[in-house]
């Protein structure tokens, strides 16, 4: 009877990104006090990871994003404020891409708990076909003659089925655990982790809960330095992801349909907008495989479909 498992780290926003480790397959005690129990886990025949890992990985998403809210602020004609809420904007479907790379540090604590910590960038983009509109029953005077320009142009379908596009790029950080065992050569592991992605440039956060469950196989191999495993798994990812973008008007490439709007309403450059959107669909099913070159270091891919594309490639060195 073994033990054995395969480590996933998942950091999202859009990630997330995570890897693998690898099992030591002589089965000897190491100098190292962790994992707790390992000896004891040792004499009963099991197979254990070496206790710490580093990791590189890289993870591209494209999937699709619920807007929840788009609203401008700060906006003047002339002297004159316009109000928050007079510009009503309906976003249609939206389409987010995003990539990441991390680096990934983690512990086996016991035979059967890994903790870890991530820390990385994430760049990507989003799309969304946008409609603009105003109510001028709701105003008087300036603000009345405003809404009424902005409803004609809808009318007149100018300000309708907009392409509004909105980049972003940040610093991304985590941690998480994972509960991992096996039964002869299946293993199964649960992953969950909780991050969070700083912009560099807009104001907002993405922040992203996470749980993965796998379930899988390894296969014994002669690889170029000894005994080697070969291991493949199913399984599914679930994520609570929470999306807020904040900044300047000025910062935004408007489109083309917009761009006259905004200069009459923004020529100070005070202008404010925040969008906040959350993914359509917080499941999705994962494929992967992870290939161990030697009992130090290991390769592993996977790929993701159904409501989110994804794939992810990663190394990893343990020790």
């Amino acid at each position: 009877m073994r033990w054995t498992k395969t480590v996933l780290t998942l950091l999202l926003t859009s990630g997330t990104a995570w890897g693998a480790s690898t099992t030591d397959s002589s089965g000897s005690s190491n100098d190292s006090y962790f994992p707790i129990w390992g000896d004891e886990a040792r004499a009963r025949g099991y197979s254990i990871p070496l206790p710490f890992g580093v990791n590189l990985s890289y993870m591209n998403i494209r999937q699709d994003i619920l807007v929840d809210s788009i609203s401008f602020s700060g906006l003047k004609l002339g002297n004159h404020p316009i109000p928050s809420d007079m510009f009503a904007i309906d976003a249609g479907h939206t389409r987010q891409k995003s990539k990441t790379e991390n680096l990934r540090l983690d512990m086996w604590v016991f035979p059967f708990l890994n903790i870890y910590g991530i820390a990385g960038h994430t760049s990507g983009s989003s799309l969304s076909k946008v409609s603009v509109d105003a109510d001028p029953s709701k105003y008087t005077g300036i603000d009345r003659i405003m809404a009424g320009s902005v409803h004609r142009l809808h009318e007149n379908g100018q300000l309708q089925n907009i392409d509004f596009a909105l980049d972003f790029k940040g610093t991304t950080w985590g941690t998480g655990f994972t509960l991992a065992g096996g039964y002869g050569n299946w293993f199964g592991l649960i992953d969950t982790n909780y991050t969070r992605t700083d912009f560099d440039i807009l104001d907002g956060k993405i922040s992203a809960t996470t749980v993965s469950p796998r379930i899988g196989y390894r296969f014994n191999l002669q690889g170029i330095a000894g005994p080697s495993n070969l291991s493949i798994w199913v399984g599914s990812m679930y994520q609570n992801v929470q999306q807020e973008f904040k900044g300047n008007l000025s910062d935004l490439h408007m489109p083309p349909e917009l761009q006259p709007l905004i200069a009459a309403v923004n020529k100070d450059d005070q202008g404010k907008f925040d969008v906040k959107q959350r993914l359509s669909s917080p499941w999705n099913m994962l494929v992967g495989a992870q290939y161990e070159i030697t009992q130090n270091f290991n390769v592993l891919t996977e790929f993701g479909f159904n409501e989110r594309n994804s794939f992810f490639v990663a190394g990893e060195y343990r020790f």
